[in-house]
């Protein structure tokens, strides 16, 4: 049994386990109780924050104080709004997302305060885990509604071409052959991430980013600089090896390519960055330690009419991409618990890979 950091308040103990930050507070505002997250937050202990008013925080302390009066005479059951939070320690203002609501106690009632970039994340996130869900059933689909019709259509123009003498009628036959393998190939590589069956082993994030860079600067060997900068204190974690390796190097590959005039002029340059993220909230879940891997390139970035867009399957900005790269890069970051996110203008590209560490 775990011991209460405050004994007298054990009953709020449970909300030491949420990432949102929350307080508890009585009818005029005073803090009782700041779970562990607030205190994060603010860079300020529990000691600090319980016994001070929550309505010295705010920049509208009248809007707060309407909400609770609102709530503890029973006029709303839930308040919610926006408002500035100063930060004590600094300052600082953060915006914030907050919402009221009462205890099973007279006088007593939460406040929890959602930094409102927090919660854009949070509502990228969950269209991304929907969007990820509907494209692991349009792919099913696609098995069953693609690869049979085209395994008939390549057979009948095998044996069409048995049956014709004229070396240009074969022409028409193999343009019938090889478009049919290249759709089975391309439904293949859309099936594969749901397919395939983890090899799941100790990962050093150093040794597939090493990879990666030998990789890329193989294939591009002229007019650019693979830079390394990392935190060479991040533990090993499970995982499968081979997946990370690819799906950073479908990152570091595309980077590449949107630096082609860059590669011209000989200043072309990607980043890989690994570093150690703290008590940081993700996927909905709240991790003590987080790996963070950057790729970032000095090309000319995303285009802001796919940027929302382009981890969706068949999305590209490139000729002659398939759009695939960095829907499968997703996947297989997600099958690590982890995600992708992306921050892109002109000039600073940065895809970072977060993935929970032990």
């Amino acid at each position: 049994m775990v011991t209460p950091r405050r004994p007298h308040l054990a009953r709020f103990q449970a909300f030491d386990l949420l990432a949102t930050l929350l307080a508890v507070v009585d009818h005029q505002g005073i803090v009782l109780f700041a779970n562990a997250a607030l205190e994060d937050a603010t860079g300020l202990s529990w000691r600090s924050i319980e016994g001070t008013s929550l309505l010295n925080w705010f920049a509208d302390a009248a809007t707060l104080r309407g909400a609770l009066d609102g709530v503890r005479e029973n006029r709303f059951a839930t308040l919610r709004f926006d408002a500035q939070l100063r930060r004590p320690s600094s300052g600082e203002s953060l915006s914030m997302h907050v919402i009221v609501t009462q205890t099973d106690r007279p006088g007593e009632l939460i406040v929890e305060l959602l930094p409102l970039e927090q919660q854009a994340r949070q509502e990228r996130e969950e269209r991304l885990a929907t969007q990820t869900r509907a494209n692991k059933e349009l792919f099913h689909n696609l098995a069953h509604e693609i690869k049979n019709p085209l395994g008939g259509i390549r057979g009948a123009a095998q044996l069409l071409q048995m049956e014709i003498d004229s070396p240009e009628l074969h022409e028409y036959t193999q343009v019938i052959i090889h478009e049919s393998d290249r759709l089975q190939a391309l439904v293949d590589r859309l099936l594969a991430p749901h397919r395939y069956v983890p090899v799941v082993g100790d990962v050093n994030i150093h040794h597939v980013c090493e990879r990666v860079r030998s990789l890329i600067l193989a294939e591009f060997a002229h007019g650019l600089e693979v830079v390394r900068d990392y935190d060479t204190s991040i533990p090993e974690f499970r995982g499968d090896e081979e997946r990370l390796i690819q799906a950073v190097l479908n990152i570091a590959h595309n980077a590449a390519h949107a630096l082609v005039m860059r590669r011209e002029r000989g200043d072309a340059r990607i980043i890989l960055r690994t570093r150690v993220a703290r008590q940081i909230t993700f996927a909905r879940q709240r991790y003590r330690l987080a790996l963070e891997l950057h790729v970032i390139d000095n090309g000319p970035g995303v285009p802001e009419s796919i940027k929302d867009r382009v981890f969706n399957p068949l999305v590209s900005c490139r000729d002659g991409g398939t759009g695939l790269g960095l829907t499968l890069a997703q996947t297989y970051v997600q099958q690590h618990h982890g995600l992708i996110e992306l921050d892109s203008q002109p000039g600073h590209t940065d895809f970072k890979i977060l993935i929970p560490l032990p």
